[in-house]
């Protein structure tokens, strides 16, 4: 078998490209030409994969790509992930995240129809949400431009399947997590941030609003939903979600009693971090992946921000021995 990745040199791509290989698939990155490469998380297994160049903003590439390849399966992962930037940058945003999205599809339904397609759709989608929890029927409300080009790119997906009869599902996963997470993100912040605060390096760590609830899980355990669904015998949608909602202040509160640090004395509520409309309390509704798929989470909220934690611990005390 042989996969196609987009986003692969990104948290959730790493980890599928090293699930689907220990599955003896032939794996394949789309990467981006870029001055300033970041294979940081593919490291490890860069000489076992295939990195071709393609953009999700450039239509002719997409299908030279799949024309060579002639992949069994897509999973679509890049996108511009960062919902702050999608502020600063809506119309890219919706350029890679919405459009990107039915430049694949159209790519795919001329050159390799006959792939089975996979779009990583988000909880962000549901934003100012209308039921708690929320399942792959409840109603989407986004509260970003990356919240709305999601949800573009989840309905295109669907309309592909229904209009051209292509195998293309959407996984709506809610927060995943792990130490490949991107600085910039909430969690990964918080443990990166404790950690140089328990080394020395620094005394302070800023955060925006602590009172948002997410339902966090581990991005280890997603990946393996995004290749359930493409196991399937019919393309459907699903909710990939732990069940358990947990506020930011809850995660900081784990990572700070884990490292014996007080979180008084180091943590302030910075009002330039806060989002111009917020997420409050994202919780999904996992159910349909239990039945259909057999999927459930195995890396609770704690064993995460512990593994996060240690990583970070390993990764910030070599950075230091380097330097002296």
């Amino acid at each position: 078998m042989k996969a196609l990745i987009t986003g692969i040199t990104g948290q959730d791509g790493s980890y599928l490209a090293e699930f689907l290989m220990k599955k003896g698939y032939e794996v394949c990155g789309m990467v981006r030409r870029s001055s300033t490469e970041n294979f940081e998380r593919i490291a490890h297994i860069k000489d076992k994969i295939q990195l071709r160049q393609a953009d999700l903003l450039d239509q002719l590439s997409l299908i030279k790509l799949l024309e060579e390849i002639q992949p069994d399966e897509i999973y679509n992962l890049a996108a511009m992930s960062f919902v702050p930037t999608s502020w600063s940058q809506p119309v890219l945003t919706g350029e890679f995240t919405a459009l990107g999205v039915v430049r694949m599809l159209e790519a795919m339904r001329q050159v390799a129809a006959d792939a089975k397609f996979y779009q990583a759709s988000s909880s962000e989608m549901y934003g100012k949400v209308r039921e708690v929890p929320q399942t792959e029927l409840t109603p989407f409300y986004p509260r970003s431009p990356y919240g709305a080009s999601k949800a573009y790119g989840h309905y295109i997906t669907i309309n592909y399947r229904e209009s051209y009869e292509l195998f293309a599902v959407s996984g709506i996963l809610f927060n995943h997590e792990s130490p490949r997470r991107g600085k910039e993100f909430v969690t990964r912040k918080i443990t990166d941030g404790a950690v140089r605060i328990k080394l020395g390096l620094t005394d302070e760590l800023r955060l925006g609003n602590l009172d948002a609830h997410r339902d966090w899980g581990f991005a280890g355990d997603y990946v393996r939903a995004m290749w359930l669904m493409l196991q399937q015998d019919k393309a459907d949608d699903y909710v990939v979600a732990t069940g358990k909602s947990h506020s930011v202040r809850e995660f900081l509160e784990l990572v700070f009693k884990y490292l014996e640090l007080d979180i008084d004395k180091h943590v302030k509520t910075d009002p330039r971090l806060l989002r111009p409309a917020e997420v409050e309390h994202l919780i999904g509704d996992c159910s349909k992946a239990k039945d259909v798929l057999g999927w459930e989470p195995e890396v609770g909220i704690e064993q995460l921000a512990q593994m996060m934690v240690d990583a970070d611990l390993e990764r910030i005390k070599k950075e230091i021995a380097s330097r002296d």
